[in-house]
């Protein structure tokens, strides 16, 4: 199995993605000495009794009310208590793993002054599989802490976790998978529950999402423009070297791939020397979409690069300071840049099946002897780019003052990031039913012309949905999405 070594380097996004798919971590020496050097600087602040954030003091509007010695300990037990607040249906699975690897890293950088434990804690859930069950709805983007104060309470050995299966007690997890419960320290509470953790990680599973999602909108355009003969003038190299953004150069380069060999290439190839902009302008938007799954990803490496603990514990200054680390905004405006690019290309896919619609039912052949899937899907199709629309607004801008106005602003970070997870879906959506009816086109078409090494392996995916689901547009279209690229 493979295994993640966590060091004070900052943690990779594809490092992030493999402890998701189930790699091991382990801390390495300069994380434990990094660890230990912070906490050092924690146990010092405890023994001057200094007024610290969070520490020797309580949070939020009663954040200049002193603790005792004795309260010190238990407030650490009671921020975890009492922060873990969450609605709706639990976060999957993925994201609860990317989230506890998330802190790990976070707390190996140093910044949090988080006891050695805590980190060997984290480690052994993740490596046993120790999933605790958190409310997906419960952070407006300030730290994401009600779900971080529900994974803590699984470390401390309450709350409730998922263990192979099975939805059990904190604690009963842990002793099934062999874990200690943690005993807190001062500021260990804190520690594990104000950071970002589901807002970066599930930003790094979107991004990954979106890249596919970028690839297999290629595939669905690269299809369309074989069975409305779209002109491939604007995917030529020179076209791109007048505009050379990045995005647009790998999308212009991605669909001559796709269409190598086809008969779009010869002389006589396309129908018209200028196609609708649906057409035109793919390696622009599509390349727009790549943009921004570039910015997502430089946002989660931003983070994963953070010390974003408050109070932040500066090794080399020696001191604990109060600060806004933990707020994500880079990041959450990053999702929300993100949608509106997923918006545009599902409305150009939309557009193109508008041509589609109409190549379909100007072919000479008339009603094809096979059904018709992608036909029969263009109006739920249309129905799901009006809903991609919606989800475009931003989720940045609307969280409402709490705490007695002491909290005033919020990043609305975790729901920027799944709406964007929630948009990609809608787009693979979207882009499977367009395969689905460039698919009708191409088999109904009167003379068949040779096809792109790409789009042909496309269409290969497309008969091999339809003969294994059951003969249902709804079926057919499910089979279609967990193969094509980006499907689930």
């Amino acid at each position: 199995m493979t295994t993640v070594r966590i060091g004070t380097a900052p943690m990779s996004v594809d490092d992030l993605l493999a402890v998701v798919s189930g790699a091991r971590v382990e801390l390495d020496g300069s994380a434990r000495e990094r660890i230990a050097a912070a906490r050092a600087l924690v146990d010092d602040a405890l023994a001057s009794g200094a007024a610290v954030y969070g520490l020797t003091t309580q949070v939020g509007h009663l954040r200049d009310t002193r603790l005792s010695a004795e309260e010190i300990h238990r407030e650490q037990q009671f921020l975890v208590l009492s922060h873990a607040g969450g609605i709706g249906p639990p976060l999957p699975v993925p994201v609860v793993r990317a989230a506890l690897a998330v802190r790990l890293a976070g707390i190996a950088r140093g910044g949090s002054g988080a006891s050695p434990a805590v980190a060997e804690t984290l480690a052994a859930m993740l490596d046993a599989g120790v999933h605790p069950v958190v409310p997906a709805t419960g952070s407006v983007g300030a730290a994401d802490v009600g779900q971080m104060a529900g994974m803590a309470q699984v470390a401390v050995g309450l709350g409730r976790a998922e263990y192979r299966g099975e939805v059990l007690p904190g604690g009963e997890a842990l002793r099934r998978a062999g874990i200690a419960p943690l005993v807190l320290a001062g500021k260990d509470g804190l520690a594990l529950i104000s950071a970002n953790g589901v807002s970066v990680g599930q930003a790094a599973l979107v991004a990954a999402r979106a890249a596919r999602a970028a690839d297999a909108a290629d595939v669905a355009a690269a299809v369309s423009m074989e069975a409305t003969r779209a002109n491939p003038s604007v995917l030529h190299p020179a076209v791109g070297r007048a505009k050379p953004i990045p995005g647009q150069l790998a999308a212009a380069d991605h669909l001559r791939r796709l269409l190598t060999g086809s008969a779009l290439l010869g002389p006589d190839g396309a129908a018209s020397v200028q196609d609708a902009l649906s057409f035109r302008v793919v390696p622009q938007v599509h390349g727009a979409l790549r943009e921004y799954v570039g910015a997502l990803r430089s946002a989660v490496e931003g983070e994963l690069a953070a010390a974003a603990d408050n109070p932040l514990v500066s090794v080399e200054d020696g001191t604990l300071l109060s600060n806004g680390n933990f707020h994500p905004m880079v990041l959450a405006l990053a999702a929300d840049a993100l949608r509106i690019a997923v918006a545009q290309v599902g409305q150009l896919a939309d557009r193109r099946m508008a041509h589609l619609w109409e190549a379909f039912f100007r072919q000479p052949t008339g009603p094809p002897a096979a059904a018709a899937y992608g036909l029969a899907l263009r109006y739920p199709a249309a129905a799901v780019v009006a809903e991609l629309v919606q989800l475009a607004a931003p989720a940045t801008l609307d969280v409402p003052p709490l705490d007695l106005g002491v909290e005033d602003h919020a990043t609305g970070a975790p729901l920027s990031v799944r709406k964007a997870d929630t948009a990609l879906g809608l787009l693979e959506d979207l882009l499977a039913v367009e395969l689905l009816l460039a698919s009708d086109v191409l088999a109904t078409a009167p003379q068949p012309a040779a096809l792109g090494t790409g789009t042909a392996a496309a269409l290969a995916l497309v008969r091999e949905a339809v003969a294994a689901a059951d003969p249902y547009p709804d079926a057919v279209h499910a089979a279609l999405r967990a193969r094509f690229p980006g499907g689930r």
